[in-house]
């Protein structure tokens, strides 16, 4: 497996990690806990060294999961979690509900530090920008967890040019997790030379088109209504259907490399900066392994400048939420 480090920061870690998500939260049905738990650790023994969770996933369940799993890995691995959301009245953080007050980051930090079973977190990103709460003062809890040992990095998730910088000149942020695939390119104008300038790695998450780049979605593809998909603009069969030039690109080049449309949507990903870190999710030992696949595969700059020119004559149709 290759390895990659993210930016300046000197945290190396494959150079395709695993978005455990799905794994134990969101659409149904979800895995069994213990096929999970050999699921990662089959992860592990196939060189994949980067683990992406977060407490509000479940919540808590799957920090639980991937904690007990990766446990005899301690070491040997790469886990992130993250913060950013306000308990309800049971306790449990809800999505959509930002809080990323001081006090409450070195709450969620204690916590997760418990399910996770490590001595620190390795990185520690914010879920969210909270507009209530300044980015400097997020960035300097997170310093102070640094300064304790208790967590080791600091990331970013889905933030901006300016609170990137100004995180950055409180904190160095080591990792900005955003969604970026062939069919949602929005942070190349801004983020990512703002990445590259200060020498952060970028962690795409739905790099595969939450499934639609696989090929393997079509018009007449149902979604359970647990499924975020059931919801999702770019999943209702019109938009499938008009999307499929973007999948007949992939198709085509991937003939060519005996390879899959995934694996071509990876490795172009993979090709975009040597500080790139994608995080498929998956469930199931074929899919990963076609997956860690795309890392062997070698696009030569022709082969992107026709797959860049071709997806620009390509109007991706529905947002992304």
């Amino acid at each position: 497996m290759e390895i990659r480090k993210l930016g300046n920061s000197g945290l190396e870690v494959s150079a395709l990690g695993l978005g455990c998500m799905r794994m134990s939260f969101g659409d149904r049905p979800i895995g069994d806990h213990q096929d999970m738990i050999a699921f990662l650790r089959a992860a592990v023994e196939r060189g994949v060294t980067f683990f992406d969770t977060a407490e509000v996933y479940g919540p808590f369940t799957n920090e639980l999961l991937v904690g007990e799993a990766l446990e005899p890995f301690k070491g040997q691995v790469v886990i992130a979690t993250k913060f950013g959301f306000n308990p309800g009245p049971d306790g449990k953080p809800t999505p959509g509900n930002p809080n990323s007050r001081p006090e409450r980051i070195k709450q969620v930090a204690e916590e997760s530090l418990k399910r996770l079973r490590v001595d620190a977190i390795d990185l520690f990103y914010q879920h969210r920008p909270d507009p209530s709460v300044p980015v400097e003062d997020v960035a300097g809890a997170v310093k102070e967890l640094i300064q304790e040992g208790k967590v080791k990095h600091f990331g970013l998730s889905e933030s901006s040019a300016d609170l990137i910088r100004r995180a950055h000149s409180v904190q160095p942020v080591t990792a900005l997790q955003s969604e970026y695939s062939l069919w949602w390119r929005n942070i190349e104008a801004e983020i990512l030379p703002t990445c590259e300038e200060l020498g952060i790695g970028l962690v795409p998450y739905s790099p595969l088109g939450r499934g639609y780049l696989t090929g393997k979605v079509d018009e007449n593809t149902t979604f359970d209504s647990s499924d975020i998909r059931s919801k999702n603009p770019r999943f209702t069969p019109e938009a499938i259907k008009a999307n499929r030039a973007v999948i007949n690109l992939l198709g085509r080049i991937a003939a060519e490399k005996d390879a899959t449309p995934a694996q071509i949507a990876l490795a172009w990903l993979l090709a975009q900066k040597p500080w790139i870190v994608p995080i498929p999710g998956s469930r199931k030992l074929e899919r990963l392994d076609e997956n860690l696949g795309s890392v062997s595969i070698e696009l030569s700059p022709t082969d992107l400048l026709e797959i860049d020119e071709a997806i620009r004559k390509i109007e991706v149709v529905g947002d992304r939420y």
